[in-house]
């Protein structure tokens, strides 16, 4: 199995973020290793993506394996798809017409992922954001978990803020712009400590009682 991001404390680029950042460095610590999955698809990641838009993980997936079990993601399944089928998998009047927009793009061209590489990030998400239903953060994901690009800060992501503020203390508040100053020491690997924001998230630490109590806990052990 490949990897965009295979992290873990003792990896180069998380070792040059605990050494600039003392807090990040304890964090890293007790995640431990982080391995995001490779995807090879950007019209099925951005297809999955805007299903998922502002519905939990769970439904999404459920979702996302119904279409796919009837019958694929693809920029061609998705065209030949009756809007009625998609309706029944769970999928929104509103996704079916951006997702076949999506599919016609691909199908004629208009969009290509293999040229993106090339491209900057702010250029990535300048053509991705002409996409109808793509906004900013889907395009950063993409950035992220498509193209494996290390140093994007998504300053709009709920998650990424409640993190910050709970790792750092609540030290300059819960907002973007707080967001903003934290990171300012994690450049050029903003995403690998988004990364290890989330994974805090996931495990259920963060929310959990203050960093300073999640310090007391580990010391214990």
């Amino acid at each position: 199995m490949n990897y965009t991001f295979d992290l873990h404390p003792k990896e180069s680029r998380v070792r040059q973020l605990s050494l600039m950042d003392p807090r990040f460095a304890e964090l890293a610590e007790v995640i431990g290793s982080i391995k995001v999955q490779e995807r090879t698809d950007g019209f099925e990641f951005l297809a999955k993506s805007l299903i998922g838009q502002q519905l939990s993980v769970k439904a999404a997936d459920t979702i996302c394996r119904r279409v796919e079990q009837n019958r694929g993601i693809t920029a061609d399944s998705m065209l030949a798809a009756q809007e009625d089928d998609l309706r029944t998998a769970g999928v929104s009047r509103p996704k079916i017409a951006y997702i076949k927009g999506l599919a016609q793009m691909v199908k004629q061209n208009e969009l290509d992922f293999q040229s993106m590489n090339g491209m900057s990030n702010e250029e990535v998400l300048d053509r991705l954001m002409k996409v109808k239903g793509i906004g900013r953060w889907t395009a950063e994901m993409f950035l992220i978990f498509f193209l494996g690009r290390e140093d994007v800060l998504s300053l709009g992501d709920a998650g990424l803020r409640r993190s910050a503020h709970w790792l750092y203390e609540g030290e300059t508040g819960s907002s973007p712009t707080a967001l903003e100053h934290y990171s300012n020491q994690w450049k050029p690997y903003r995403t690998v400590a988004c990364l290890y924001l989330w994974e805090a998230v996931n495990r259920g630490h963060v929310g959990a009682g203050s960093f300073r109590d999640f310090q007391k806990e580990l010391a214990k052990d």
